[in-house]
């Protein structure tokens, strides 16, 4: 049998498929207007990618922005919410993850799972950029670098700069001032490093880190932010075995298999 998950975030989308309790295919896209859109284009190229039809699925569970409007067009036969899917996706890769620090482009996240499987709490910003994937973009912008570069160059600072504010937009201010005085871009792109993990870590307090500790999210690959959590949080991350960014969509998957009568 086999089972998909969807998992449309706010700015990229992701589909997996599995097949005899195994990851048998993923993808990922750069979201569209609609997330209905976004879905069936990332299932649909999946599917094609791996030679099936709609119907060789059995059962698909969707997840993350407009699951319901997803369900609702027939592309998905139940919803879960992203908080459910990050925590199942990242245990059952990491069976003995406790917390799960899940940053994405509109909201980041911190959950902490029982060791029986269950939701023990979480903790969710999704009122302001600070501390998710759109600040960073902001501030890749800003300095004229793409995300991919953000973290390496981060790497190769020798004096980060400060950067004060706990605004989005009044640290852009911040990060241009320092531009037009020359300081070097490793030095400021270190310190939008430090900062975003700074906002994320005091989100972790408030719900408590238990080792093990992953991450999730495309920010998960950028080696600057998870060094610098390590660091305040004083744990060691435990490195995903796959793809971050489908950890969403896997759980959704791992959920439409118990759903669809296989455990």
């Amino acid at each position: 049998m086999r089972f998909g998950g969807i998992d449309v975030g706010s700015l990229t989308a992701q589909a997996v498929i599995m097949e005899d309790g195994r990851i048998a295919g993923f993808r990922s896209i750069r979201v569209k207007p609609n997330p209905v859109d976004s879905a069936e284009t990332v299932m649909g190229e999946l599917l094609e990618e791996m030679g099936l039809r709609p119907g060789d699925i059995d059962y698909t569970v969707s997840t993350g922005y407009g699951r319901e409007q997803v369900q609702s067009r027939g592309l998905a036969q139940a919803n879960v919410s992203e908080i459910s899917c990050h925590g199942v996706g990242a245990q059952w890769l990491l069976p003995g993850v406790r917390t799960i620090i899940d940053i994405g482009g509109q909201d980041a996240k911190v959950i902490r799972m029982e060791p029986t499987g269950e939701l023990k709490d979480f903790v969710m910003n999704d009122k302001c950029a600070a501390g998710t994937g759109r600040f960073l973009e902001v501030m890749c912008r800003t300095l004229g670098i793409t995300l991919d570069e953000l973290g390496t160059l981060s790497l190769k600072s020798r004096h980060p700069v400060d950067l004060s504010s706990r605004c989005s937009i009044f640290c852009e201010t911040e990060v241009l001032h320092y531009l037009q005085r020359g300081v070097d871009k490793a030095d400021i792109a270190a310190s939008v490093n430090r900062a975003m993990a700074e906002r994320v870590a005091a989100l972790a307090r408030r719900v408590g880190v238990e080792p093990e500790v992953t991450m999730s999210g495309g920010v998960a690959k950028n080696a600057a932010v998870k060094t610098e959590l390590e660091r305040i949080l004083g744990v060691r991350m435990v490195p995903c075995p796959v793809d971050p960014q489908i950890v969403g969509a896997l759980g959704a998957a791992i959920l439409a298999r118990r759903m669809g009568g296989s455990r």
